[in-house]
């Protein structure tokens, strides 16, 4: 290869990228979120400087069914988001994510700095019931459940764009050859072309249980406030640093 080829390509491995170039449309991508309130220590330890937590002290425990994703394909992810403010502006700080499909993974992390592990989440409907579950090396770690379409366009479609709007910020940490960072930023991203399908609302369950790998269960459960149910498409573009640790 030349320096032209190596330069065209999209990610390693050079005789195979583990994804293509973006942007990335997802279509009928179905999020299930229960949220809770936590302890604001747990909170604060979780979420980096300059990122302030948001007073509630909530958090949201995700469930995401991804069949027809552009570059990355039919994945489900699951995982922990914190409301949080970054100078004075409402964003949601993603804390962790398990995912069991490898070019979401690569690409989340070499690209935003999404915080993507491998793990086997599932998300699908029981009867009247929306379940969600997390397996990590063969065990539970995460157990949510809520009614399927329980209270119809319950909540407002125009919150749910509001809220998939919403600034998202990730801590990407990449390292040079010799161990230290090459890279340590916090990046912003914010979904575009969103096209509410369906949103819907019910009361909720949600049970973590501690792992050493999958640690979602460090933010305890104090409260649980509710679930939220909805269906859209979108586009995730590429994102913007809005904070260097390393200058």
């Amino acid at each position: 290869m030349n320096k032209k080829e190596i330069l065209s390509l999209s990610a390693m491995p050079a005789a195979s990228p583990s994804y293509p170039r973006g942007p990335y449309r997802f279509v009928d991508r179905e999020y299930m979120i229960i949220i809770y309130e936590s302890d604001p220590d747990a909170i604060r330890h979780a979420v980096p400087e300059p990122l302030v937590p948001d007073a509630s002290n909530q958090v949201f425990y995700e469930w995401i069914r991804m069949p027809d994703s552009s570059g990355f394909g039919n994945y489900t992810e699951s995982g922990v988001v914190i409301p949080c403010h970054f100078e004075g502006q409402p964003c949601s700080f993603v804390a962790q994510m398990y995912l069991d499909d490898e070019p979401p993974i690569a690409g989340g992390r070499e690209i935003w700095g999404f915080p993507k592990k491998y793990a086997l989440p599932k998300m699908e409907v029981a009867h009247d019931t929306l379940t969600g579950t997390l397996e990590y090396a063969g065990q539970t770690v995460a157990m949510g459940t809520m009614g399927y379409k329980f209270e119809d366009q319950a909540r407002d479609p125009k919150r749910t764009m509001s809220s998939l709007q919403k600034m998202q910020i990730l801590l990407k940490m990449i390292p040079d050859v010799d161990g230290k960072l090459a890279i340590c930023q916090l990046v912003a991203v914010n979904l575009t072309d969103i096209t509410v399908k369906g949103s819907w609302s019910s009361p909720a369950r949600l049970q973590l249980i501690p792992h050493v790998n999958a640690p979602v269960a460090d933010l305890p459960i104090r409260r649980i406030v509710g679930g939220r149910h909805f269906i859209a498409d979108l586009t995730l573009p590429w994102g913007r640093v809005v904070h260097d640790y390393l200058k």
